[in-house]
């Protein structure tokens, strides 16, 4: 069973962290607080916990739908290609921040090698990027979807919490969450494409 680790007021707990960097290091599965939903990851170099997210997802783990959450654009430049003025300039505008692009990558290490493109990430979320100075490769992450019929996100912890506790090893708790995810785009193309309209603002794009 998983164990439950309260924040308030968004305020970062070097204890907390330090523990959820140190399950992390150690191959495990954690919950955490995002700009957008509560998410479900591991480090991305964790074969254990990407099969696992990938048996989550219900698809191949070379194929799953994963974005890498990473600290910073020096962090970017070690997994995604040489970008032009243009798009460094439109990702500046928006990260940090509740967004998700999709970059042409650089040779990645397995399972992700045979990749061309990887989603990207940037935190916008004091715990998150608290979190992010303590682990030494990018986070790997997927949105917790919720199973009822109606509903695409859970926002109550407690609920996230009972219904996965037995499927990880640490959540981070820092109140209701939000149920917009990341807005997708894909900047592998000649000019943005919106993949999913989420909760980062469109006219950013421009």
């Amino acid at each position: 069973m998983g164990e439950l680790l309260k924040f308030y007021a968004s305020k970062p707990n070097l204890r907390f962290l330090n523990k959820a960097a140190e399950t992390l290091e150690r191959g495990g599965l954690i919950i955490y607080p995002t700009d957008t939903v509560y998410a479900l990851g591991c480090l991305s170099n964790n074969l254990r916990g990407l099969q696992l997210l990938a048996s989550i997802k219900e698809v191949k783990l070379e194929k799953a739908p994963f974005s890498f959450f990473i600290r910073d654009f020096n962090d970017l430049s070690r997994y995604v290609k040489p970008l032009d003025n243009a798009t460094f300039k439109l990702l500046k505008r928006c990260l940090p921040g509740p967004y998700t692009f999709i970059l042409p990558c650089l040779k990645l290490q397995k399972p992700f090698e045979k990749r061309k493109s990887i989603g990207i990430r940037m935190a916008q979320h004091p715990i998150l990027e608290a979190l992010m100075d303590l682990i030494k490769v990018p986070l790997i992450t997927t949105s917790l979807h919720d199973q009822d019929a109606i509903l695409d996100y859970t926002t109550d912890p407690n609920v996230i919490y009972e219904r996965w506790q037995s499927n990880i090893d640490l959540m981070l708790e820092d109140g209701f969450g939000g149920n917009i995810p990341s807005s997708v785009v894909d900047l592998c193309g000649s000019s943005p494409k919106v993949i999913r309209k989420g909760k980062g603002d469109l006219d950013m794009l421009q």
